[in-house]
């Protein structure tokens, strides 16, 4: 096992997100990390370093020492018995590690022992020190932390790299590595000011407001505080998502102006009322609707000027809560590191078992070097445009929207979402004729004419899955808003099954706390016969092995092996036969139940001798009923993101999402659905 030791070089770099962020991009690597905060500084600070660590980076990290303990063995001498508690502290948190991440003490004047202790700690655990620094000026940034290097180095420590956080735009990443000399720079951190937006929930916590509508108050961001100090059409221009208006509720005019806005579909922050003021009631009941449709509003004592010098007091940490903003911070670090810079420092090799965040990572990077273009037929859906916006800023894809692209443009603003000048909108009326003859010879068959043709190109999933079919774009993404009937049904009739393939069905990849297990199928096929749940469990196989996944395939039953009878047992028994003598090569056993699958202890009970039960990492379902119902289940009492469903054996990538998708669900299955044709391309 190795050790990291993350250690300040200053106040204020950042050091808590820097830490977790290193976490996340060795757990990319598909590392098993551990992580330790060993002291506690700030109570608030230090549990969410540790929280954040068990809730977002699913490790069992232990819980700091606090720092009364620590001052008080210090200012009795006990430094040996200290370090100890400390050492062993550490150890436990590196368990069935391949590395250990330790956060070190924050730099403090008020605790002159912190340099020191840091150093002692380190030396204790034969950690390397990473060093972080917040980057301004590039030679005084690199001077500070070779100053600061040759101060452990003095004290024993060896240096592995340094961080540099918080960079302005423009800052050389290059000439500051070059400054550092015989430091390895891991990567450079840039400043984004929209992972320091606050949700309205934290303003209102930060003020004690009362809440006088709640709305969206712990989805909506604040990046801006406008207060009303002139007219309401001076403030036409505030009116902005993640805005947060202050003013006191006798100012009809801005709490009409901030309706309108609302009702538009502007996502703004908040309206906060203050002098302990109300909205007058026929106000409130003209505009009923307006303040209905989300907005949430606030009121404090305090005047308009106190409440905004206030506001700008409040501290910029993450709360325990904001999972959302943390894993968004966490994910600006891991892509800013250099996962060479990182990896020539690791002496350890990588697990063979695919985790979570190296299944993420791997699917972003092979997205990526596909370079695909991907049509979305619900183009002026706001999640599915906030996750065609990612994928164009992160080089996932080249996605499509379809729409009109004045609606889409509205949409966006609404949502705070800056649309790039490269994403590609294409309105349907302008392309809805070329696709009318290709669509009547793919449908000869059934007597289509041009106009039918015409008709059901109306719909925009079946002319994306036109475009689909002629070669226009790679994959097709939909179900935002569409059933999975709408989207599947005109890929069965335009798309068709690939070669080799009689059924089309879908796998869920379970990203599980530490590994990643495929469900299949349990979105498409009600009830398959014994010949297509063996295809079934193939196609699963295969798309296991396309995503890094080991297949050891699990035929799942109410029974195992011959212990139970019945016709649902004998269907998964002459399916798994079918299956293995299709593919001898694959690690294949059925019946199985879903215990002796997955539990090694109850698999050497029930199913002695296989070389799937304990260990298997694809689960295929009999019905639909079971699967998705297990899917669900797992989903959603275990806490487990799942992403999919993934349609397999179509000649041409299409995918379904459920109506209730995040936009990382989506951004999730744009990238597989890319490398899904960039398979079929190199097949």
């Amino acid at each position: 096992m190795q050790t990291f030791f993350l250690a300040p070089t200053r106040q204020n770099v950042g050091l808590t997100s820097v830490a977790l962020g290193v976490v996340r991009a060795l757990q990319r690597q598909g590392l098993r990390v551990g992580f330790a905060k060993p002291v506690t500084q700030d109570e608030t600070a230090s549990e969410r370093s540790v929280h954040f660590a068990r809730e977002i980076c699913k490790i069992d990290a232990p819980a700091a020492l606090p720092t009364a303990k620590v001052v008080a063995r210090i200012s009795e001498g006990q430094i040996d018995e200290l370090l100890e508690d400390i050492v062993s502290l550490c150890m436990s948190a590196a368990k069935d590690a391949d590395v250990l991440v330790i956060e070190g003490l924050h730099t403090d004047p008020s605790f002159s022992y912190t340099t020191r202790l840091n150093a002692d700690i380190a030396r204790s655990l034969q950690a390397e020190m990473v060093l972080i620094s917040g980057a301004q000026d590039e030679e005084l940034t690199a001077a500070e932390i070779r100053l600061t290097a040759s101060q452990f180095r003095a004290a024993g420590c060896k240096i592995a790299g340094a961080v540099l956080n918080k960079a302005a735009a423009g800052f050389d990443a290059a000439k500051a590595a070059a400054a550092l000399e015989d430091i390895p720079l891991w990567g450079v951190v840039q400043n984004n000011p929209d992972l320091l937006a606050p949700r309205t929930l934290d303003v209102a916590r930060h003020l004690n407001a009362e809440v006088v509508v709640p709305g969206e108050i712990s989805k909506r961001r604040v990046l801006e505080t406008a207060v009303a100090a002139r007219s309401a059409a001076d403030m036409i221009d505030r009116l902005k998502p993640h805005t947060l208006i202050v003013c006191p509720g006798e100012r009809d005019d801005v709490m009409l102006a901030t309706a309108l806005a609302a009702s538009s579909g502007t996502q703004i922050a908040g309206l906060l009322l203050t002098h302990s003021t109300s909205i007058d009631p026929r106000i409130q009941k003209l505009a009923a609707q307006a303040f209905d449709s989300g907005l949430p509003i606030l009121r404090v004592d305090t005047d308009s000027y106190v409440t905004a010098t206030n506001i700008s007091r409040i501290s910029p940490a993450v709360a325990a809560d904001d999972s959302e903003r943390m894993e968004q911070v966490l994910d600006g670090v891991a892509e800013a590191l250099n996962a060479d810079a990182l990896m020539a420092s690791v002496k350890v090799p990588a697990s063979t078992r695919m985790s979570p965040p190296a299944f993420r990572y791997q699917l972003i990077q092979k997205a990526r070097a596909a370079n695909k273009r991907i049509v979305l037929p619900e183009g002026d859906e706001p999640r599915t445009i906030k996750a065609a916006v990612i994928c164009e800023e992160k080089g996932i894809a080249r996605c499509v929207l379809l729409g009109k692209p004045e609606t889409i443009k509205a949409v966006a603003a609404a949502q705070g979402v800056t649309l790039p000048a490269s994403l590609e909108i294409i309105d349907p009326d302008t392309i809805r004729e070329k696709y009318v003859p290709p669509m009547v010879e793919l449908r000869k068959s059934k007597g289509l004419t041009p106009g039918q043709a015409n008709d059901q190109l109306q719909d925009t999933v079946v002319l994306g899955t036109m475009m689909l079919a002629t070669d226009d774009v790679d994959g097709l993404v939909s179900g935002a808003v569409h059933t999975t009937a709408n989207t599947v049904r005109p890929a069965l009739q335009l798309i068709k099954t690939a070669p080799g393939s009689s059924i089309v069905s879908s796998v869920f990849f379970m990203l599980m706390p530490d590994q990643v297990l495929v469900y299949g199928d349990c979105a498409i096929n009600p009830d398959p016969n014994a010949q297509e749940l063996a295809e079934i469990a193939l196609q699963s196989a295969a798309s296991a092995t396309a995503f890094g996944v080991d297949p050891k395939v699990a035929m799942i039953s109410y029974s195992t092996g011959t212990s139970g009878q019945g016709a649902d047992v004998e269907k998964v028994k002459e399916a798994t036969a079918i299956a293995r003598e299709k593919a001898p090569e694959l690690a294949l056993d059925g019946p199985l139940q879903y215990d002796a699958a997955s539990v090694m202890d109850v698999a050497r009970s029930k199913a002695p001798g296989s070389k799937v039960a304990g260990q298997a990492t694809v689960f295929v379902f009999p019905d639909l009923n079971t699967g998705n119902t297990t899917y669900k289940a797992v989903q959603r009492s275990a806490n487990v993101v799942s992403v999919g469903p993934m349609l397999q054996g179509l000649r041409k990538p299409v995918n379904d999402l459920s109506r209730g998708a995040l936009v990382d669900d989506i951004v999730f299955t744009i990238a597989l659905t890319a490398i899904q044709a960039d398979a079929r391309a190199k097949a």
